[in-house]
């Protein structure tokens, strides 16, 4: 086949986890006296890790605010470790197809490369039932996240195969990016986070609308 493993990102490729994410975000916000924020812009902030995603509700902003005191931000942040470990999960899905197309490529190595912390992946992996479909994971705070190559090229070495032989499959500008520096195809779904991006632009190999149809990409020979 061309491909002969597959690199995943997590949030917005594989799982709705907005909910989750908007629920710790408001509580923290409360606890700190900050106005609350909406699902919708919870979601528009997704995809670089939880610091960034804190800082951005301190904001209320895309824009992380240059005044924004860093002791201030470091509560918050610690604020929302708490508050997330508890929901982790609970309101995650799977999106449409996904079970089944992991199935579909067994047989196939998979890593999943994702911004998010490690206790919390493996915590919303399990409750999702996706651990046993990766050979590995590398997370936010392992090493250097996304749009870093770093991750993606470690994932190569990991699983003995060169990156002109895996693609990466993400949702996100920083996917694509991560990609394109680490020399690796890129397999864009335009149905997750895009932080209103639009992925054409960055002009992925392949841009697909639902996660059925990445498989007939992997499987190409």
């Amino acid at each position: 086949m061309k491909y002969n493993a597959a690199l995943f990102d997590l949030d917005g490729t594989l799982v709705d986890s907005v909910y989750d994410l908007y629920i710790a975000m408001n509580l923290t916000l409360s606890d700190l006296a900050f106005p609350i924020v909406t699902q919708q812009l919870v979601e528009s902030w997704v995809g670089n890790g939880i610091e960034t995603l804190v800082k951005r509700g301190l904001s209320g902003d895309m824009q992380v605010s240059e005044h924004l005191d860093d002791r201030l931000a470091e509560q918050a942040i610690q604020l929302f470790y708490q508050h997330y470990d508890q929901v982790v999960g609970d309101y995650s899905v799977l999106y449409q197809h996904v079970e089944t197309g992991l199935a579909a490529l067994h047989g196939i190595p998979k890593a999943l490369i994702t911004n998010k912390a490690r206790c919390f992946t493996e915590k919303l992996l399990a409750k999702l039932a996706l651990t046993s479909h990766f050979e590995l994971l590398v997370c936010g705070d392992d090493m250097t996240k996304k749009p870093s190559p770093e991750p993606l090229l470690f994932a190569c070495q990991q699983l003995n195969i060169s990156p002109a032989e895996t693609i990466m499959i993400g949702d996100s500008k920083s996917d694509i990016l991560a990609a394109q520096a680490a020399n690796i195809d890129v397999c864009a779904v335009n149905y997750g986070y895009h932080q209103g991006e639009n992925l054409a632009d960055y002009n992925p190999q392949y841009l697909c609308d639902n996660f059925l149809a990445i498989i007939p990409v992997l499987t190409q020979r």
